[in-house]
C-alpha cells in the first residue's frame, strides 16, 4: 500500500501540475479552514476538487490529540474517509497554532516538559489514525530567564535530544515514517538558525527510530530583523537540503511571519524566485504546501477568494518557473 507521502508525489504527476522531471507537488496546510470549514468532507472537496491541489497538510488545530481517545479516533476516521473519497493524500499532520502557544519540549518546568512528551506521543498516534505518514512542527521555546543562562540553555538542548529520540520511538510504534521539525525565527526556540538545525540533525543522526525531516517556511527563514537584510532562502536550502521534507509557502514582507496570500499589497515574496532557488538547490520535486492564516473576524467569502487567488497564483507561477 502506498503511503500518503508517496501518493502526494504521484498526484502531481497524474494531474500534470508540472511537466518533465522538475516538478513539486503543491498542497495546502489546513490552517485556512479553522472555524470555517471544519467538516472533513468540505475541506477535502475544496482542496482536491475545486483548488485542484495535490495534497493537504492536516493541522492539529482541527483535531486535538488530547481529546478523549474514543472520540478522537472516530473523528480521525471521518477525516481518513473524507480524504480517501476525494483521492486527497494527507502529507503530514502539523502541530498547529494552539499547541505552538506553549513552551513545549523546552518548558522550564519538568512537569511541563513531561506534558509535552505525552502530547508528542498522542500526536503520533493521531497522525497514524488520520492516515498521515509524518507529524511534527516547532519543538518548543525557552523562557526568557533560561535562555539568558548558557548552561541552562545547553541542558535544555541535551534534554531536547533525548526527548526527540523518545518521540521518534513513539512515531515508529504508531507506524509513522518520519518526524517533522520546523525551525522558527525566535532566538529562544530551537532550532532558529540553519547552523543550529544542522547541529541538531548531526547530534541525532543514527539515534532516532524514524527519520527526522525539516519543514522549511519561507517566512521564518527570511525574517530580516533576526537574519539581516541579505538573508536568502538558499542560506537554508543548501545546508539542510538532504533532510527537507516539506516547504511552506506564504506571502510576507520579510519583517513579519505574516502568512498572507496573493495578491496582497503588503507582501513582497516572489514565488518565481523561490521556485528558481528550489530548483538550483536540487530540490525540484520536493512537496510545497501553501500556508495561510486569516483573522477569525474576516468575512468568509473574502477568505475563500484569497485562498482561490493564492492557489491560482502559486500554481501558475511554479509551473512557469520550472518550465524555464
Amino acid at each position: 500500500m502506498e503511503t500518503a507521502s508517496r501518493q502526494a508525489g504521484k498526484s502531481a504527476r497524474d494531474d500534470g501540475v508540472a511537466d518533465g522531471s522538475e516538478k513539486s507537488p503543491l498542497g495546502i496546510n489546513l490552517g485556512f479552514a479553522l472555524k470555517r470549514w471544519p467538516e472533513p468532507e468540505r475541506w477535502a472537496s475544496l482542496v482536491r476538487e475545486e483548488l485542484r491541489l495535490d495534497f493537504a497538510q492536516f493541522t492539529f488545530d482541527l483535531l486535538d490529540p488530547w481529546w478523549p481517545e474514543q472520540r478522537r479516533r472516530a473523528l480521525a476516521a471521518r477525516v481518513r474517509r473524507a480524504a480517501a473519497a476525494h483521492d486527497l493524500p494527507i502529507h503530514s499532520a502539523q502541530l498547529g497554532l494552539a499547541w505552538y502557544t506553549f513552551n513545549g519540549l523546552l518548558d522550564p518546568d519538568p512537569d511541563g516538559r513531561a506534558v509535552a512528551r505525552e502530547w508528542w506521543r498522542r500526536a503520533a498516534e493521531t497522525a497514524a489514525e488520520l492516515g498521515a505518514p509524518m507529524m511534527g512542527g516547532p519543538l518548543g521555546a525557552l523562557s526568557i530567564a533560561e535562555a539568558a543562562d548558557p548552561d541552562t540553555r545547553e541542558r535544555r538542548y541535551q534534554g531536547l535530544l533525548t526527548d526527540l529520540v523518545a518521540a521518534s520511538e513513539a512515531a515508529r510504534a504508531a507506524g509513522l515514517e518520519a518526524l517533522l521539525i520546523e525551525p522558527t525565527p525566535l532566538p529562544r526556540e530551537i532550532p532558529h538558525t540553519a547552523t543550529q538545525a544542522a547541529r541538531l540533525m548531526a547530534d541525532l543522526r543514527g539515534q532516532t527510530a524514524v527519520s527526522l525531516r525539516w519543514v522549511l517556511d519561507v517566512g521564518h527563514a527570511l525574517y530580516r530583523p533576526l537574519y539581516g537584510p541579505d538573508v536568502a532562502i538558499a542560506d537554508w536550502l543548501l545546508p539542510l537540503r538532504d533532510e527537507i521534507g516539506l516547504l511552506h509557502l506564504q506571502n510576507h514582507d520579510y519583517e513579519s511571519d505574516a502568512h498572507w496570500g496573493w495578491p496582497d499589497e503588503r507582501g513582497r515574496f516572489d514565488v518565481a524566485g523561490f521556485a528558481h532557488a528550489v530548483r538550483d538547490a536540487g530540490l525540484a520535486g520536493h512537496p510545497i504546501a501553501i500556508e495561510l492564516f486569516f483573522p477569525f473576524e474576516m468575512a468568509d467569502d473574502a477568505v475563500l477568494a484569497t485562498v482561490r487567488d493564492t492557489v491560482r497564483h502559486c500554481q501558475e507561477t511554479l509551473v512557469g518557473a520550472y518550465a524555464r
